[in-house]
């Protein structure tokens, strides 16, 4: 196994870059590993792996990268870094393309491109995704959010998406909400908490999902 400073010499003479040494410490500096260069990559927790790869494919001044995923399975802290990390290199002039299952790191993006099954749904800048789907978001809280659901979508047609401990349904007008309360009220569910509120990435992904 090889250290942080082994790992980016060697990448450094893959491409070919002499005199590396104060490129390193630069990187090292960049993606706060100085402190640990000397220890083993294999040692290292996701999240400072991930910068490795990072310091690794930035040791020869690239003009734009890719990355995979580069947060998937790290940790919260380890992922707010990695973005800092990532906005400073847009703001040098860097040109980033990054895949994510995460919608609210796409929120970040200057441009999108929505993939499902390799076929290309949507490509634009992130609010004009979101201004694409031309509805509200009303997102509710019930006692029992299965029987909601399935009242809401199964029965009476809404389009609704059940996230953990809310629903965020898609309506055209804030009338159709008080048609949903009085819905629920008809069948007894008790309507705990509701709110409008702006549409997210999220909501547009699944709404376009249904509608191809």
């Amino acid at each position: 196994d090889l250290t942080i400073d082994e790992n980016i010499e060697f990448f450094a003479e893959l491409h070919g870059v002499k005199n590396f040494s104060d490129r390193r410490n630069e990187l090292l500096d960049f993606t706060r590993l100085e402190s640990f260069r000397g220890r083993l990559a294999g040692k290292l927790s996701g999240g400072m792996k991930q910068k490795l790869a990072l310091a690794c494919t930035l040791i020869h001044k690239p003009k734009i990268i890719f990355l995979d995923e580069p947060t998937t399975g790290v940790d919260p802290v380890s992922r707010r870094d990695f973005w800092k990390i990532l906005s400073d290199l847009h703001n040098d002039g860097v040109t980033i393309v990054i895949s994510t299952p995460y919608m609210d790191e796409a929120e970040r993006f200057n441009k999108i491109a929505m993939i499902n099954n390799g076929k290309l749904l949507m490509n634009d800048s992130p609010a004009e995704i979101k201004s694409s789907m031309n509805k509200i978001i009303a997102e509710i809280l019930t006692e029992n959010l299965r029987d909601t659901y399935n009242l809401i979508v199964q029965k009476n047609g809404y389009e609704a998406q059940l996230f953990g401990d809310r629903i965020d349904i898609a309506l055209n007008n804030e009338n159709e909400l008080r048609s949903i309360e009085s819905l629920l009220n008809e069948n007894n569910i008790q309507l705990l908490s509701k709110k409008i509120k702006p549409v997210s990435l999220e909501n547009v992904f699944i709404h376009v999902l249904k509608e191809d």
